[in-house]
């Protein structure tokens, strides 16, 4: 499924609004009255062009929705007029370049234990370093997009690079993340929030230097999640890297190989990055994205696209991308925009 298309220049209406909100039911739903609150919601939403996640949890409800501003906020006005539930809380509400859930999806989870978490294995990373990952970590999940940014914006102003703040922050506080789903010190419903949260901190850095030759390139690329791939942290970082080195960019979150041949057929890309999570391995996707590799070369065999693969699996592993039939593995964020360009440049001139 197609998320809003990122555009080399981006006006106000290629940005949509996303908000995030917490209330108290005012009675006990029962099952049935969950899905058919889920099944209404669904159907609403699709007609207003609205997309998110609902959690309904000991009695009270977490909701995200992102969609264009007009629509969203026709929406809001009817949600604060709801007589279902009370104690409505707006935790936050920004403008984004694109979305993070590409469906609807009825969430209904409970957590055990501390919901704070420490950062996984750090025991190679500096403390200092750790303490950051840490921090990170822990505003992630408490949602709090306001404090990650003043996070950013104070690292940027004592000197840290575009590069290191994803590359050494952003990337690995994620994989913590994963790592700690994985050890069930968090739920998915965490996981799906922090990395969201991650999201919009990644896109408050801004790349502002490139090689003036790949800047004025024009190249094309869609940047994918593999299909059915649920996070799409890297996939929508990436976006601003490449609009920032003078790449067309278009975005893409497929749910099956033949969603991504089309998306390439209809778009002609000079490169596709088809990205795995980047909060956890995915081992078991190896074989899956082997074909959609296979697939994806089938669409312009006259044209060859540079294919590169990205995700966890490939940040540990980089020499995997050659089981899988990629021209190139991105071992992070930082520098992709770069490397591709060089290999188009060769795949042109063969």
């Amino acid at each position: 499924m197609l998320a809003q298309g990122a555009k080399s220049k981006q006006g106000a209406a290629d940005w949509i609004s996303c908000l995030t909100y917490k209330s108290v039911a005012t009675a006990a739903p029962r099952p049935g009255d969950l899905d058919l609150l889920a099944s209404k919601a669904r159907a609403r939403n699709r007609s207003l062009d609205v997309t998110g996640m609902l959690l309904f949890e000991e009695g009270c409800f977490l909701q995200t929705l992102e969609g264009p501003p007009a629509a969203l906020e026709t929406l809001w006005s009817a949600i604060k007029r709801d007589g279902r539930h009370s104690q409505i809380e707006l935790l936050s509400e920004h403008m984004v370049t694109a979305r993070l859930f590409s469906d609807w999806n009825m969430l209904l989870d409970r957590r055990n234990g501390d919901r704070l978490l420490k950062a996984a294995d750090t025991s190679t990373i500096p403390p200092a370093m750790a303490e950051q990952i840490a921090g990170l970590v822990e505003l992630a999940l408490n949602a709090d997009d306001l404090a990650l940014n003043a996070v950013i914006a104070s690292l940027a102003d004592q000197g840290w690079t575009n590069d290191a703040i994803l590359t050494l922050l952003i990337e690995p506080a994620a994989r913590s993340l994963g790592n700690a789903w994985l050890d069930d010190r968090c739920s998915e419903l965490d996981l799906t929030i922090a990395l969201s949260m991650l999201q919009l901190a990644g896109h408050a850095v801004r790349y502002n230097t490139s090689p003036q030759t790949i800047r004025n390139s024009r190249y094309r690329i869609l940047l994918a999640t593999a299909p059915g791939e649920k996070h799409m942290l890297g996939t929508t970082l990436l976006a601003d890297q490449f609009l920032a080195a003078g790449w067309q960019v278009d975005l893409a979150f497929p749910q099956s190989e033949e969603a991504l041949s089309n998306q390439m057929s209809a778009q002609h890309p000079h490169a596709v990055d088809i990205g795995l999570s980047d909060a956890l391995p995915r081992h078991h996707a190896i074989a899956q994205l082997r074909s959609t590799i296979e697939q994806s070369r089938l669409v312009s065999p006259q044209h060859p696209t540079v294919i590169s693969v990205g995700g966890r699996l490939f940040a540990e592993a980089a020499a995997t991308a050659m089981s899988v039939g990629a021209d190139h593995a991105r071992k992070g964020i930082a520098g992709t925009s770069i490397a591709l360009a060089e290999l188009v440049r060769q795949n042109r001139k063969d």
